[in-house]
């Protein structure tokens, strides 16, 4: 069935469900603010950790677009589609979180989303992947609405039109994030013979430039695109990957080969990441 949607406010999901879901654990995720797709912690951060943001998706039109990152890490299917693509079916692998990248004169290049580990049977890393997982930014005021929901949930809330209603900024979230970080973070690890892939929602995707699509074996980046489906037996929406796309790295513009940092390097600090999760 199609997504979740409702063009009465701009609230989609809250705490992981419909507006119209007052199920015990709908309420129950509500009071407590926690989230149901693995947070760091089980409650949700998003804006500010003692009063989060609580809005997984919002409505456009028709469709749920998801706006918190988070809410891609549902069943974890982002993780385990990247790694099939990366090393295939039969490697042994493990996920590690927020992982520094720096150029080799130590400057920032910013954080990675994931990092998948593929291992050998003594625990040796023998390959790795990058995941980047990207929401759309919003343009307007979400948190008025979302405050007046969870003062009087119901599935009758509405939000009217106007100044500051609350919509997706593709454009921000493409030119000012997605792009940029594909573009530097692509180079390095393209210096470094790597693959990339990146978890987004199709609408998004879709305001994207063309991109030349190439067959999988050739690609350097493959683009899931995932949709929220509306399961009518538990009145809420669920992540699932509705297309892959397969491109080459586009143009690097204007950055230097020599300022990639040395893929040993990176390998030497993913070791070390992979002994710390292990100690603790």
């Amino acid at each position: 069935m199609p997504m979740k949607s409702s063009n009465k406010s701009p609230l989609s999901e809250v705490f992981g469900f419909p507006l119209d879901n007052n199920s015990t654990n709908a309420k129950r995720y509500r009071n407590q603010k926690l989230c149901p797709f693995n947070n760091k912690v089980p409650n949700c951060t998003k804006d500010k950790a003692n009063n989060p943001l609580g809005v997984c998706s919002i409505n456009h039109g028709e469709t749920s677009v998801i706006t918190c990152p988070t809410r891609f890490r549902e069943d974890w299917l982002i993780v385990e589609n990247a790694s099939e693509f990366a090393f295939g079916t039969k490697v042994k692998w493990t996920s590690l979180s927020e992982i520094k990248l720096v150029d080799k004169n130590g400057q920032s290049a910013g954080n990675i989303d994931f990092v998948l580990v593929a291992y050998n049977d003594k625990g040796e890393l023998i390959d790795f992947t990058s995941l980047e997982v990207q929401g759309v930014y919003i343009s307007g005021n979400l948190r008025n609405p979302f405050e007046a929901y969870l003062r009087k949930p119901s599935k009758e809330f509405e939000w009217p039109n106007g100044y500051n209603y609350p919509k997706p900024d593709y454009l921000s979230s493409s030119r000012k994030r997605l792009i940029p970080q594909m573009l530097y973070k692509g180079g390095i690890f393209q210096s470094w013979k790597k693959k990339q892939t990146v978890a987004l929602q199709k609408s998004f995707f879709e305001t994207l430039p063309a991109l030349p699509t190439t067959s999988k074996s050739k690609a350097d980046i493959a683009w899931f695109l995932y949709d929220l489906v509306y399961d009518k037996n538990t009145n809420r929406n669920t992540l699932r990957l509705v297309e892959t796309v397969y491109t080459e790295l586009f143009s690097l513009g204007e950055i230097e080969l020599e300022d990639y940092p040395n893929v040993e390097d990176f390998t030497d600090y993913l070791e070390f990441q992979l002994t710390e999760v292990a100690i603790k």
